[in-house]
């Protein structure tokens, strides 16, 4: 592929636009990504974790893997370290553990902003946007509707807008007045033009991907070399549960590993339905899947940026459905995070829930799923805000009543609450107020008391009498407010002029050249 002809300024916006949001609906915290400060919660004792590690590896070694891309087939047969008959791949475990060692433990993903930029691996902690339900709900409209462009627009506006939002996952909602050919162009065109944050490209077809790549590359200013140098987008790929890879997703999964962008597999393995029904069984089934793309990845680009994630859940025995924030999902996410480490990969979770509507088990569900996330030691957090019904709705009230809950995380990990030191210790104070009187009027309160305790921008903390006075609306009420004062005073991000009308044009020939097709 031939270079750009100059090379041109990032798309990204000056510095100190990180924060750069329109009018203040809100008073929000800073763009800050937290830096995950606790110590990860660790179910499993040394033997447990070598006892799941082992029955990954003897799920690849006596069972294998169903690989149906006939190139990736192909790959595995040419290393020289798989057992291949028909479809099916074995491996051994030193082989596996050879090449899952060549993945970074920790890498960087560059989006046209480079303040935007998110850390895979260590103790960093990013969240993401709803991705991929084809239905929406709000309360003006009132019902479950099919999702539309200007839907997905407005969601992807809220993930702009909200600095806990650190990454855009793929469509926050699948926009199908849009035909599916040329659905990735419009989408990503407004995805890189309404937000400046980490974008995603969809692994459905070779079309799909090499226009998601090229359309990223041109927003960022960046040459042919530039993009490559390191990943400035990512892709997620999901197996097929139980022990199958698809033909699409490994095609993506390749074309990106070729260029060097970020690559994240995840299985979404249900216990009692795609894999058993025990949690530590369908951690180790999960691990095997995942493990696969990775040695993939490595044969392909030795060091490709991967990252293993958890989609372990179960579902209801007594209908099928499945059911998200469980205790067994927690348990599961952090099991997996303990493999993860294990592996020295940086692993993504989700903030998930089977609520319908903004009620109260949609938020005990998404918090039991989001602080497992957090005591898993998860990178990334797929799906932390919007997710309704199982991921089928996309929900502007959810997205921000959600980002309440990652406001209280990025709060919680500010290294000032647990600062000790004398102003902290406050011995002074004490001693000032000692038995008698109160806090509330010495100066050491009065020099901190704006910044001293978190500041939430929905959750009303007046006493009933003064919440009824004021018309007593209801959490969902406050949010999709929130949300239509967000929209009407949304200004997108900067970007070149130049740059946009080159993102405009090669959406333009690609809509006349057919797009992508629609089967795969």
């Amino acid at each position: 592929m031939a270079d750009v002809p100059k090379r041109r300024k990032r798309g990204g916006g000056r510095a100190g636009n990180a924060d750069r949001r329109g009018r203040a609906v809100i008073d929000q915290m800073p763009w800050a990504p937290p830096i995950n400060l606790d110590r990860p919660t660790e179910p499993l004792n040394e033997a447990g974790v070598l006892a799941i590690h082992d029955g990954a590896m003897r799920i690849l070694e006596e069972i294998g893997m169903q690989i149906l891309n006939p190139e990736a087939l192909e790959i595995f047969r040419a290393s020289g370290g798989c057992t291949i008959e028909g479809e099916k791949v074995r491996m051994g475990r030193d082989f596996v553990m050879e090449h899952v060692a060549k993945a970074p433990p920790e890498w960087t993903i560059t989006p046209r902003n480079p303040e935007r930029a998110i850390t895979m691996g260590g103790r960093h902690l990013n969240f993401g946007n709803v991705s991929s339900p084809p239905s929406y709900w709000d309360m003006e409209i009132g019902k479950k509707v099919t999702g539309t462009r200007e839907m997905c627009a407005n969601l992807l506006k809220l993930s702009q807008y909200f600095n806990c939002v650190h990454f855009v996952g793929g469509y926050p909602v699948e926009p199908q007045d849009i035909h599916a050919s040329i659905r990735h162009l419009d989408v990503l065109y407004d995805k890189l033009t309404l937000t400046d944050k980490v974008a995603h490209a969809y692994c459905l077809g070779k079309e799909r991907v090499e226009d998601v790549m090229e359309m990223v590359r041109i927003a960022g200013g960046h040459t042919h070399e530039e993009f490559e140098s390191g990943p400035k987008m990512y892709t997620n790929i999901n197996s097929t549960s139980p022990l199958k890879h698809d033909y699409p997703m490994l095609d993506g999964w390749m074309r990106l590993a070729r260029r060097n962008q970020g690559l994240v597999v995840t299985p979404f393995t249900l216990a009692g339905a795609m894999a058993p029904v025990t949690m530590s069984g369908a951690v180790a089934q999960s691990l095997a899947e995942g493990l696969v793309a990775v040695v993939l990845a490595q044969l392909i680009r030795p060091g490709a940026c991967c990252a293993i994630g958890t989609f372990t859940s179960n579902v209801d025995m007594k209908s099928g459905a499945p059911a998200f924030g469980t205790p067994e999902y927690m348990r599961a996410t952090q099991m997996t995070g303990q493999l993860a480490r294990f592996y020295k990969l940086p692993m993504r979770a989700s903030g998930v829930c089977a609520a319908n509507v903004p009620d109260g088990q949609a938020m005990w569900e998404t918090s039991n799923s989001l602080w497992s996330a957090v005591q898993s030691g998860a990178h990334m957090v797929y799906h932390a805000a919007g997710w309704l019904e199982g991921g089928l709705i996309a929900s502007p009230e959810k997205f921000v009543m959600d980002c309440e809950i990652l406001q209280h995380i990025q709060r919680y990990m500010d290294p000032i609450l647990t600062a000790t030191g004398p102003d902290e210790i406050a011995l002074d104070a004490i001693r000032e107020v000692g038995g008698e009187g109160h806090y509330f009027g010495i100066q050491h309160t009065q020099d901190r008391y704006t910044t001293a305790f978190y500041q939430p921008y929905l959750s009303d903390w007046r006493n009933f009498e003064a919440w009824e006075a004021a018309g007593g609306v209801w959490t969902a009420q406050r949010a999709h407010q929130v949300y239509r004062d967000i929209i009407a005073s949304y200004e997108e991000p900067p970007m070149e002029d130049s740059i946009r009308e080159e993102l405009g044009a090669f959406v333009e020939r690609r809509k006349s050249e057919g797009g992508a097709p629609t089967d795969f």
